[in-house]
């Protein structure tokens, strides 16, 4: 075999360094051009080509920002093509792993980056891959959970993280700990009024009705003017007094007064509150079945009939598009 010289071994060395860059190039030209495809493909809901394309844009030149983002839109054409009806069919599950792995790659790739939608489109892959390992598809709580918690470690003053976290806990029997994490999302930012109905809606599953109040009583207090946070419990006491059997009549009395009590402040905050009138109107109904003098009864059927035709009133004026 023939050596080269040293000469030979230099100017071989210079040409493949200028052939590097230009096929780098090339490759940078076409993941712009597969991506942009692909991208067309996707907003036009055909999954599987958006697919193909991602795939190729990837494939042309992977540490490129068309290729990080890809690995987003591919997860996600993956996820689109998945059938729940097919559930338990290899080829419909292997859909959802694909998704899973690009969601992760996506992930990695994008939830640090120093472009702001960049890093969105990451934060959106972390939530992408914890629904994909939720229980209507992989149902896999033992990977969800530590996807949840790297969202944590990302932003640990956002709520809704430490709320996905605490329903992973939840579904999984793990009560103490969803509750946990319920009241750190109520810590970490005490002045939103969702952390409060979220606590609410979890104490009610479990069946502890006065931590339910307590929570949207919390709620309705960080936010006086909002006349949502006061119907909010007027609902809860109507639902408790009309369908816990277990209640004594005394304590329904009680329950439906303060409903009422909820919807008044509700009232003097909105006046045309429609659904707070119904919720009085509701609650009034259940005050006069406790009721033993017939002429107080019939007062309170009487007011809860104005009440509604009030609220039915208001409901067509916003239909036919008068009011607020």
């Amino acid at each position: 075999m023939r050596s080269l010289s040293g000469a030979s071994l230099a100017g071989a060395a210079v040409l493949a360094l200028l052939i590097m860059p230009a096929c780098g190039k090339v490759g940078e030209l076409r993941a712009m051009k597969t991506f942009k495809s692909g991208n067309a493909a996707y907003q036009g809901q055909d999954f599987k080509k958006a697919a193909q394309l991602y795939e190729e844009t990837i494939q042309a030149a992977p540490d490129t920002v068309q290729a990080h983002q890809a690995y987003f839109f591919l997860g996600n054409s993956y996820d689109q093509q998945y059938k729940p009806s097919k559930k338990g069919e290899a080829d419909n599950d292997a859909l959802l792993n694909k998704a899973a792995q690009n969601y992760q790659l996506a992930a990695e790739k994008l939830a640090t980056a120093a472009d702001p939608k960049d890093k969105q489109l990451g934060k959106l892959s972390l939530e992408y891959l914890v629904a994909v390992y939720g229980p209507d598809k992989l149902n896999d709580p033992a990977k969800a959970e530590p996807v949840v918690q790297r969202m944590i470690q990302l932003e640990p003053g956002e709520p809704t993280n430490y709320f996905a976290l605490a329903k992973i806990y939840e579904d999984a029997g793990a009560y103490e700990n969803a509750e946990q994490m319920l009241l750190k999302a109520k810590e970490v930012k005490p002045n939103d009024p969702d952390v409060y109905g979220q606590l609410a809606g979890y104490y009610n599953r479990q069946g502890e009705f006065q931590k339910t109040i307590e929570a949207l009583e919390q709620g309705a207090a960080k936010n006086p003017t909002n006349p949502e946070g006061f119907y909010k419990i007027a609902t809860y006491y109507w639902d408790e007094a009309y369908r816990d059997a277990r209640l004594k009549e005394p304590q329904k009395k009680e329950f439906v007064q303060k409903g009422i009590a909820a919807t008044d402040r509700a009232l003097e905050i909105k006046s045309d509150y429609a659904d707070a009138l119904v919720y009085k109107n509701l609650l009034l109904r259940l005050a006069a079945n406790f009721e033993k003098d017939p002429k107080k009864q019939q007062e309170f059927i009487k007011e809860a009939d104005k009440l509604r035709d009030k609220a039915i009133a208001i409901k067509k004026q916003k239909t036919a598009g008068v009011g607020d």
